[in-house]
């Protein structure tokens, strides 16, 4: 049966609704796309004092970034077996927090620096299958929650409470780990993470086999189901962005180190260490900037 007159203008609103609605999906981008961070320049990381993590430092207002290496531990530290210093964090609010790890041992070591200038240790014991390596530490946004991670090939983050943050930590107590952030790819040697938002961090990667993701040294994209909290896991999905630059006088094995981003500037800085006797000459601190 014809339509009529009005019944064809119905239909023809609805077919230019479906039409819109279906270009307006097609134009949107992915909730989780992936960005793109592309190279602005570079510094010579030290191999002492800047070769290990990094940290850009919010308080107090015009505090310098803060570097990592073998250079920066101090004495009374290394001499008590605390002898490797991974890729620091620095919360919102002025604390600044070192992990450290031992040759052997039960135990990892979180080193927390107050706004007041005051230091003080909070020690984490394993706990089964727990990994003794401490390559790093992420403090959540809100300040209350620290991602840390392991070395190897790993499908998993640690959570705990920040120590010297959450009312729930004390250096006289064992740091307990809270929850667990699940990933839905198998990640390897991550040296260094940085949170860009609740929910999203980008990662450095030592990974010398290339096998995960098609090449070496992958800067890495992770995307939580929900900010990270002592109550619950989350899960994170794993997206590859691009390859560290590998640029050096010398050939070899390069190694990726720690990570961080300046929400000020919206600038990423990933430290490369070079390879041979190039590690004293020409190791990098990249910057990158997201397009």
């Amino acid at each position: 049966m014809p339509l009529r007159a009005g019944q064809r203008c119905h239909a023809l609103l609805a077919a230019l609704v479906t039409l819109t609605a279906t270009a307006l999906l097609a134009a949107a981008p992915p909730a989780s796309a992936a960005d793109t961070w592309t190279e602005t320049g570079s510094d010579r990381a030290d191999p002492l004092t800047e070769s290990q993590g990094l940290t850009s430092v919010e308080v107090p207002a015009g505090a310098a970034n803060r570097y990592t290496g073998i250079g920066t531990i101090p004495i009374g530290v290394s001499t008590r077996g605390w002898n490797h210093v991974g890729d620091p964090d620095a919360s919102y609010d002025g604390h600044y927090i070192e992990p450290y790890q031992a040759d052997s041992g039960t135990a990892k070591m979180y080193r927390v620096q107050a706004p007041d200038g005051t230091w003080s240790e909070y020690v984490h014991t394993l706990g089964s299958g727990e990994a003794l390596n401490n390559s790093w530490v992420a403090i959540s946004p809100d300040g209350q929650w620290m991602l840390s991670g392991e070395w190897g090939t790993m499908t998993r983050f640690l959570v705990f409470p920040t120590p010297g943050v959450n009312a729930s930590t004390s250096p006289s107590a064992n740091l307990p780990q809270a929850a667990t952030v699940t990933l839905d790819h198998a990640v390897r040697d991550v040296q260094g993470c940085d949170f860009l938002s609740a929910t999203q961090l980008l990662c450095s990667s030592d990974d010398p086999a290339g096998t995960l993701f098609g090449y070496t040294k992958p800067l890495l994209q992770i995307d939580l189901s929900a900010a990270p909290t002592g109550s619950a896991n989350v899960t994170g999905h794993v997206t590859a962005l691009r390859q560290l630059p590998l640029r050096s006088s010398c050939s070899g094995g390069f190694e990726a180190e720690g990570i961080d981003y300046d929400r000020r500037t919206g600038t990423l800085r990933v430290i490369v260490v070079s390879p041979g006797f190039c590690v004293l000459t020409d190791s990098k601190t990249y910057r990158f900037t997201r397009s």
